[in-house]
């Protein structure tokens, strides 16, 4: 998740165009992170000294980790740690900007330090947001303590990134009454607790995630891609409810039901959690206890 917040707020920075995003992201997706940039990342090594391993590496044949032992760098426990965290899509990110010579290594650590500071995020919740741990890091974006909205909308997050898309990143929750949006799909459960569940936004948008989520380039109609979207929803409250009657808690999921026409919700509360999902925007709305009347 990370990886799209820094590289976005990169751009709205000016330290980085949305070209060399696109292509930062692109070139990602086939890249390992090389172990003295996850070093630094993790804040195990300075630059300076990742930068002398790679020099001497570059004249010995040995591998980084050997050298980083044997200069007091690191210890066999880090480097194992380190090549373990090879595969993570922020440091791959990182690894990208780097090799196409975008911004160099002290440019983006500093950036990830005022991008942490900005938001007022710790240590805790700055690594829960690189390794992707969802159900620690959806509640950063929720101004609320209350532990149902934390899980519902950590259950639909964590569905969106194994489902839909798995670069999937969030905005910053917000509590309104009415939502005007050219499409919405939503599901509302009852029983031991009660609450709507919806996914509205531009139709493009919804098209996007639609498609990716049903792997089928054909939905071409507004109904196809809102049917889809329902399913999800329906996929994603049917996890919710299975992991609650674990609990003893028994919802009833009615029927999904969708508005492909310029649609608007009312409720007396509820709150909405942006998602940026396969290159588009959408809403995700949950109202607990409260109904919402669909327009």
């Amino acid at each position: 998740m990370l990886d799209r917040l820094i590289g976005n707020y990169l751009v709205e920075q000016g330290m980085i165009t949305r070209t060399q995003l696109i292509e930062a992201c692109r070139l990602q997706e086939s890249h390992r992170a090389k172990l003295g940039v996850i070093a630094v990342a993790e804040k195990l090594m300075t630059i300076a000294q990742a930068e002398q391993v790679n020099t001497l590496q570059s004249t010995m044949d040995r591998k980084f980790g050997d050298i980083a032992i044997e200069k007091g760098y690191l210890t066999e426990t880090q480097v194992s740690r380190l090549l373990e965290l090879q595969g993570n899509s922020y440091l791959a990110f990182l690894q990208a900007v780097v090799d196409l010579g975008i911004l160099p290594m002290d440019k983006l650590e500093a950036a990830e330090l005022d991008y942490q500071k900005a938001h007022g995020f710790t240590e805790s919740d700055m690594a829960a947001l690189k390794t992707g741990e969802v159900d620690k890091a959806v509640p950063l974006f929720l101004d609320t303590e209350d532990p149902i909205y934390r899980e519902m909308f950590s259950m639909g997050v964590k569905n969106m990134y194994r489902l839909v898309d798995a670069h999937v990143y969030i905005g910053r929750a917000y509590s309104v009454r009415t939502i005007k949006d050219e499409v919405l799909g939503y599901q509302a459960f009852h029983g031991d607790q009660q609450a709507v569940v919806a996914i509205s936004g531009k139709y493009d948008d919804v098209r996007k995630m639609a498609v990716a989520y049903t792997k089928e380039e054909f939905i071409e109609t507004k109904e196809d891609a809102l049917d889809a979207i329902c399913e999800l929803i329906n996929c994603i409250n049917g996890l919710y409810a299975t992991e609650k009657s674990k609990q003893d808690t028994h919802l009833e999921l009615d029927p999904p039901n969708f508005n492909v026409s310029f649609a608007e919700a009312l409720s007396e509360e509820m709150m909405v959690l942006p998602v940026y999902i396969c290159g588009g925007e959408v809403k995700y709305i949950i109202a607990v206890s409260k109904d919402i009347v669909v327009g």
